[in-house]
């Protein structure tokens, strides 16, 4: 069976790596992760090659010029990249490869992997809960949220032309909802 690409996207505190860590919990053989390289320092916990590739901008920059991703974006100040030799490699080799991308970068992959790609917004309950969400977390200061927070409104207009939303109001029901959603796209 070929591979696929799943693309998961949310606002900041949405839930889309938690989702994305559940999934993989569920069928380690059948899904890989695509690590994304970025330029922002790890947050508390974070591992670098785990959670991201943590590079230098120079560094980010000199596979941006060879080609080496994908897609690229600029998100809150900081630069983030999708491989493109791992997410061929694991296509080719059958995998499903889970993705979690902005909104800009999951559509860039969806044209890009037209008839191999799922792209599928994962949707706050409320403004309100995803703040709370965001304070809670206790990664980002108060200046980073509010840059978080100002992308949510051309985050919510774009997730229209995703082809899936799924509203995060109860993890274990939005997981469900999102392996049902897989399965039933050939996975």
């Amino acid at each position: 069976m070929a591979g696929f690409l799943i693309v998961l996207s949310s606002p900041s505190g949405g839930g889309k790596t938690t989702i994305i860590h559940k999934i993989m919990e569920a069928d380690k053989q059948k899904y890989v992760y695509s690590v994304s390289a970025t330029t922002r320092a790890p947050r508390a916990g974070e591992v670098n090659g785990v959670d991201y590739f943590f590079l230098s901008k120079a560094e980010f920059f000199r596979l941006v010029k060879q080609k080496q991703f994908l897609e690229w974006e600029e998100v809150h100040g900081y630069y983030y990249g999708t491989n493109l030799k791992f997410i061929n490699d694991s296509i080719n080799k059958g995998k499903h490869v889970l993705l979690d991308l902005d909104v800009n970068g999951a559509l860039k992959v969806a044209q890009h992997y037209q008839g191999k790609t799922i792209t599928i917004f994962i949707a706050p309950p409320s403004m309100e809960e995803l703040v709370k969400r965001l304070q809670q977390r206790r990664t980002d200061a108060e200046e980073e949220i509010s840059k978080r927070l100002a992308r949510i409104p051309m985050e919510m207009e774009r997730s229209k032309e995703f082809d899936f939303v799924v509203i995060n109001e109860n993890l274990d029901e939005t997981v469900n909802n999102v392996i049902n959603i897989i399965e039933k796209a050939g996975g």
